[in-house]
């Protein structure tokens, strides 16, 4: 499990960005696969889930995840649901104290956020797509309207695929040049003609200083490049592989 600096700061709550050790799994989900959406068998998830939460000294029922879709719609959390009832959304926010916010990935980004003063949480799951559409901006702003204060949200980006492994086609810088030409920054050429290769976190860092949260960390690691520590849709993609475990990252108020 790893922390941020910023978030180890508010002093009221607790997090993780959890690697794919110390769980039950096998095969490609070996080992602390969380995520219900893989082929892995339920019984096994569940357990995985029980196990990151006991790390961060919370019942596995505690744990609140969503049916993520790439969109920028956030759910406000005030008690936890079954399974089945999950929200077709990205985001979390909650203010209520030992209801931990979940999310899961396997490249995109894991995006922690939480106000200084202990009023509010929010956790985001941020792909291209949802972070083009505005997923951090509409979790900043419904953690906003629980009572947070915006200068005083800290955030923290996870596990994420780096630059270095995420080449795109030439078709793909363009809805975010239409956007602002400064986002020419987040794109290199790739060895492939055509090709560039694009700066997730660093797009990520930006929309989230432009919503003025100003204290954010990242951390230095590839999803796609560390095999032994994540989990990688990219890495599957690229060996032909069927499918592939979800990395968790949680949160919570602890009172």
């Amino acid at each position: 499990m790893l922390s941020l600096g910023p978030l180890n700061e508010v002093a009221c709550i607790r997090h993780g960005f959890f690697s794919r050790n110390g769980g039950v799994s096998d095969g490609a989900y070996d080992s602390l696969n969380c995520g219900y959406g893989s082929g892995d068998a339920a019984e096994k998830v569940s357990e995985n889930r029980v196990r990151a939460m006991a790390m961060l000294e919370l019942d596995g029922d505690r744990l609140v995840t969503t049916y993520q879709c790439h969109s920028a719609e956030v759910a406000v959390v005030e008690e936890p649901w079954e399974r089945e009832d999950a929200p077709k959304v990205d985001a979390l926010v909650t203010r209520r104290p030992k209801l931990a916010l979940g999310i899961l990935t396997a490249d995109c980004a894991p995006v922690l956020m939480a106000d200084a003063k202990g009023r509010a949480i929010g956790a985001a799951h941020a792909g291209w797509r949802g972070a083009l559409g505005g997923i951090l901006e509409a979790t900043i702003e419904a953690m906003v309207a629980l009572g947070a204060e915006r200068e005083a949200i800290v955030a923290g980006v996870g596990p994420t695929i780096g630059q270095r492994s995420y080449e795109v086609g030439l078709e793909f810088p363009a809805p975010f040049l239409e956007q602002s030409e400064d986002n020419g920054d987040f794109f290199y050429p790739a060895r492939r003609e055509g090709h560039f290769m694009f700066d997730l976190k660093g797009y990520i860092a930006r929309r989230l200083g432009r919503a003025e949260v100003t204290r954010i960390q990242i951390l230095p690691c590839d999803t796609c490049a560390e095999e032994n520590r994540f989990f990688s849709y990219r890495r599957a993609c690229l060996r032909g592989e069927s499918d592939y475990g979800r990395g968790l990252s949680a949160i919570y108020l602890e009172h």
